[in-house]
């Protein structure tokens, strides 16, 4: 049963601002860390090792992703930086294109795959080994055609409208307590009310229902709140206030209607990253699994979004790759009659696209088999 307040609640609109740009907005998207990874250098293992019937030319298509393509050459595609043959004199080498024709060509000993610009494995040879006679060319494309990692449409929700907060931000952060018409439900084009102090007449703010929190238990088997999943459903601006009740008039709404209970925060651009760049994950503390299927409460498959328990404060980095293992199914020995654990399996990998403090978002790449809540993650070896 909730609380009844006998009070106003307060809010400070430039002390939540504060706080959310505490919380790392690198980019601007919704209330996460996003940024764009670089590979790390590779630590001292063997060369990667590539595919038995990996092409010699591979013409990039429509729909691909680096990782399906990566996948094509390597045993291992989360290595797919030790054998790209970036382009050292423009200013992204890591583009490209529906089209483009990828060689794979030899330099050292070792296999290289690059762009083919007319002159062959030559050409990518020197302009990898960044030698003479570079000639500048100009390319004009869309930057909505380069070959991403994942699609961006798979992930987008949680990029621009989901975010986890502490649970003790929402103190004192406006609520919807009621809208015209006595309605129950709102949307876009219809007036809200929102009570709490600090909302400004004329601004724009975003509508936030309170998803489920992250409840854990520490090592001494206490339970604590690791963090409370928002997602936006709306936004509008406000428009009167009287007293500590402020009316808002919704412009959009996504996914669903606005209820009483939905919080009022601060609207900010979101600025869509371009590309992610799977890395190998590094220095980050031991153990951790999936903790949400997001969009379901069943399983994930290919392309399904969830969350892991671990975060920023564990190193994790956007770009990480972990191997997803499924525990092995309980069952009864025929002869003993002893229950037993079979061993568990990699079933997938995922790819962290959103960092929060102990959580993240990650896209699952790919998965033999359904992936469940508490399917252990761990960092992949770097050796084929």
């Amino acid at each position: 049963m909730k609380k009844v307040l006998t009070g106003a609640p307060t809010f400070s609109a430039l002390g939540l601002k504060k706080q959310m740009l505490a919380l790392a907005v690198t980019v601007g998207v919704s209330l996460g860390t996003v940024s764009i990874a670089e590979a790390a250098p590779a630590r001292n293992v063997n060369p990667p090792s590539l595919k038995a019937n990996a092409p010699q030319v591979y013409v990039v298509k429509k729909g691909d992703t680096l990782w399906d393509i990566s996948k094509r050459f390597l045993k291992n595609p989360v290595r797919w930086r030790e054998i790209w043959a970036s382009n050292r004199h423009v200013k992204n080498p890591h583009w490209i294109f529906p089209g483009d024709r990828l060689l794979m060509c030899t330099y050292n000993g070792k296999p290289i795959i690059g762009k083919d610009e007319g002159d062959g494995c030559a050409g990518i040879i020197r302009r990898y080994a960044g030698g003479t006679n570079v000639k500048p060319q100009v390319r004009v494309e869309e930057l909505s055609n380069t070959i991403p990692v994942i699609p961006l449409e798979h992930i987008k929700h949680w990029l621009t409208r989901s975010t986890i907060l502490p649970a003790d931000t929402l103190d004192g952060v406006p609520y919807i307590v009621g809208a015209a018409d006595h309605r129950v439900l709102a949307a876009k084009g219809q007036t809200v009310y929102a009570r709490g102090n600090g909302l400004e007449i004329g601004k724009r703010y975003a509508v936030y229902h309170e998803g489920e929190p992250y409840i854990f238990t520490d090592a001494n088997g206490v339970k604590y709140n690791a963090g409370l999943e928002l997602t936006q459903v709306a936004s509008g601006i406000a428009v009167r206030g009287e007293g500590d009740i402020t009316t808002l008039e919704l412009t959009n709404s996504f996914d669903r209607e606005v209820r009483r209970g939905d919080r009022i925060l601060p609207e900010y651009d979101a600025m869509l990253p371009t590309l992610f760049y799977p890395t190998s994950a590094e220095n980050i503390t031991a153990g951790g699994i999936v903790v949400r299927v997001q969009g379901s409460i069943g399983t994930a498959a290919k392309h399904s979004v969830v969350t892991i328990d671990r975060g920023a404060s564990h190193g994790v980095e956007v770009g990480d790759v972990f191997e997803v293992n499924q525990a092995g199914e309980w069952t009864v020995d025929p002869k003993t009659n002893e229950r037993i654990q079979l061993p568990g399996e990699e079933i997938g990998s995922i790819m962290v696209f959103k960092t929060f403090n102990n959580l993240s978002y990650a896209y699952v790449l790919e998965s033999a088999l359904p992936m469940k809540v508490g399917a252990q993650i761990q960092v992949p070896s770097l050796e084929d």
